[in-house]
């Protein structure tokens, strides 16, 4: 069979990259979920590769890195695009489409602009467009405000963000009523559970849904600084299948599974991440991270690894989760209400914003906000051999 090409473009947002598609750009048969889909997706980025490399594939052998996206003119007058995101398993023949990819919901603004899918008349010569962006897999807004010159999406600047190595222009975007499901934050009921993992022992642990399902525990619980850096972490085998345990573990108690063995078919969420107060540490790329310059440490893992910064969902939860008096991550950034944090990650550093509200008993986050940066790599075509999907 010949290749056959789709209108694709490789994009970065914050410290993730992937692959954007409009809908209608898609053959037929990936138009809608299902196995064709998947299959096509997954040989784009070169997966499931027992060598773990995605050589033959536009992935780059990273969580931060095999990721796609799918975008298309929204149905809703409310908003502008759809937006679905699809995590894609490196080795495995398996696309996750549980949860959203904050990263990359700084890119789909520009992309939804520069590819007809915002009314043409909302964008200014010179300014700012506020971009009202329908996160399809967890169904929330997400409103990116991107900045345009002479009629274009401005994509160079001076806006630094760790973990990403040159500056761009800078995006702010908030996920508005960030939490999971039907409001539930907690879907256990409380702010601190006791999570017993079998071979680990049982855990205090803060169970979360706010920007993506997230799973806090102590650093000191585990024998670790929360200073870690990811060969700590990624080349410790031992290490890899304890968090996963807790993982896994921790899915069943938020109700996300039925049976502790269904986590493998769930690899995106939740996520697992460990907590201290603040310290001085050297980040990944030879910066001195100050304990005085951050409220507290937090190292997150994604698709079974270390992250080397922090997803931006993780982010979401983390500013929902400290602004919540009494959770570890508010307890590890000294306790007190607060409405934004700033954490130490593997990279350097960022500051998240969220404002928690208690309401008839159940706490609610009105909005998390963080800014983060996106710049087109590349744009034409991808291709794949024509019976691969």
């Amino acid at each position: 069979m010949p290749q056959i090409k789709i209108p694709a473009t490789y994009m970065r947002g914050g410290t993730s990259k992937g692959v954007f598609f409009k809908l209608s750009d898609l053959p037929e048969a990936a138009r809608q979920p299902g196995v064709a889909r998947d299959q096509l997706l997954l040989r784009v980025m070169g997966s499931p590769d027992p060598y773990e490399k995605q050589i033959d594939g536009m992935g780059a052998a990273t969580s931060s890195t095999s990721k796609t996206v799918i975008a298309s003119k929204s149905a809703s007058p409310e908003h502008d695009v759809d937006y679905l995101f699809g995590q894609v398993s490196i080795d495995k023949p398996f696309v996750d489409w549980s949860g959203n990819c904050g990263n990359l919901s700084a890119a789909v603004g520009p992309f939804a602009i520069t590819n007809g899918l915002v009314d043409p008349a909302r964008i200014p010569d010179n300014g700012v467009v506020e971009v009202r962006i329908w996160q399809v897999n967890i169904h929330k807004t997400i409103v990116s405000r991107v900045p345009i010159v002479n009629g274009e999406v401005q994509e160079t600047g001076d806006f630094e963000l760790d973990g990403v190595t040159f500056p761009a222009v800078e995006i702010p975007v908030a996920f508005m009523d960030p939490a999971d499901g039907e409001g539930a934050i907690f879907p256990t009921g409380n702010l601190v559970d006791e999570l017993e993992v079998p071979g680990v022992g049982t855990l205090k642990a803060t169970m979360i849904n706010a920007g993506i399902p997230t799973v806090f525990i102590n650093a000191a619980d585990i024998g670790y600084t929360g200073a870690e850096l990811q060969d700590a972490i990624n080349s410790d085998n031992k290490a890899l299948a304890m968090f996963e345990t807790i993982r896994a573990y921790g899915a069943l108690r938020m109700g996300l599974i039925g049976d502790v063995n269904d986590a493998g078919n769930r690899q995106h969420t939740p996520k697992v991440a460990f907590v201290a107060p603040s310290a001085d540490y050297v980040s990944s790329s030879g910066k001195n991270v100050q304990a005085a310059d951050i409220d507290l440490v937090v190292r997150a893992l994604s698709m079974g690894k270390l992250h080397h910064a922090m997803m931006g969902t993780a982010a979401v939860a983390i500013a929902a989760a400290a602004a919540i008096e009494g959770t570890l991550v508010s307890l590890a950034a000294g306790g007190g209400k607060r409405n934004e944090v700033t954490f130490g990650h593997p990279s350097g550093s960022l500051r998240v914003g969220a404002e928690a509200n208690l309401i008839e008993g159940r706490w609610h986050i009105e909005q998390a906000v963080m800014s983060r940066s996106a710049r087109v790599l590349m744009e034409g075509f991808v291709k794949v051999p024509g019976d691969s999907f």
